[in-house]
């Protein structure tokens, strides 16, 4: 049964593969004409795109989504939206799945893919985590992206979490950006996408995935330490208690 299993994964890793690269051809042209474009209309015309065509993906890859608490998202505001982080299949979900333009924090790297490079720089502000002036650099562009009333999508964990532990710990960046910018953050935890694209080789697996955001935390006359146990608490016991086996 196991051995079926690791072949049905395979087969349906190459599915969603054919189905990734061709809506990603379809899309590309559209979403490079939204260069035409100044921010924020570039990224509000951006993140319309991207939610068709990872509605398009998800749907013809078998996989079923589930959002819950888009209502704490209130109109003419805009939040830091922080993350738990278990899958490559978190960023596809979590950037088109909150209510609203946004932006998320990635890896420089993954911009060098050509094409997806160009599509993928759209969507995020780039960092190199090993270079500081980067670090610096994607820390002012964050603030950038809040000032002009989008969402601003991170990942404070910092990478996947490979741990037994339901999160990894914190790291400030999240948490400083919102209290220096007094910007109020949502905390969202996401389900099950370790199961649909887990830590093996070319391996996708049909199942439900679901995000669900919490209602805002303030941040005002808070420190950036506080701000930040106050949300990884949230986060862990909402995560634990909330986790179907």
């Amino acid at each position: 049964m196991k051995m079926i299993k690791e072949i049905l994964g395979r087969l349906f890793a190459l599915w969603a593969l054919l189905v990734f690269v061709g809506s990603l051809l379809v899309v590309a042209i559209p979403i490079w004409v939204t260069g035409l474009w100044s921010e924020p209309k570039r990224t509000v015309h951006v993140f319309k795109i991207f939610r068709l065509w990872m509605k398009f993906f998800f749907v013809f890859s078998g996989i079923r989504r589930v959002f819950k608490g888009s209502e704490h998202f209130k109109k003419n505001e805009n939040y830091v939206v922080v993350c738990n982080h278990n899958s490559f299949m978190d960023v596809p979900l979590s950037s088109p799945g909150i209510p609203g333009a946004n932006k998320t924090i990635a890896k420089a790297e993954m911009a060098k893919i050509p094409l997806f490079g160009m599509i993928y720089k759209r969507g995020s502000v780039l960092v190199n985590r090993k270079s500081e002036e980067s670090r610096r650099q994607s820390y002012s562009k964050m603030k950038e992206v809040l000032s002009m009333g989008l969402h601003m999508c991170i990942y404070p964990e910092g990478t996947r979490n490979k741990s037994s532990e339901p999160l990894q710990r914190f790291h400030d960046g999240a948490f400083k950006l919102a209290v220096e910018t007094q910007k109020a953050i949502i905390p969202s935890l996401i389900f099950y996408t370790n199961i649909v694209l887990p830590r093996k080789t070319f391996y996708v697996w049909p199942h439900r995935v679901e995000m669900h955001f919490l209602p805002p935390v303030p941040v005002h006359n808070k420190s950036v330490q506080q701000v930040k146990e106050e949300v990884s608490s949230i986060m862990r016991t909402y995560y634990v208690n909330h986790k179907k086996k």
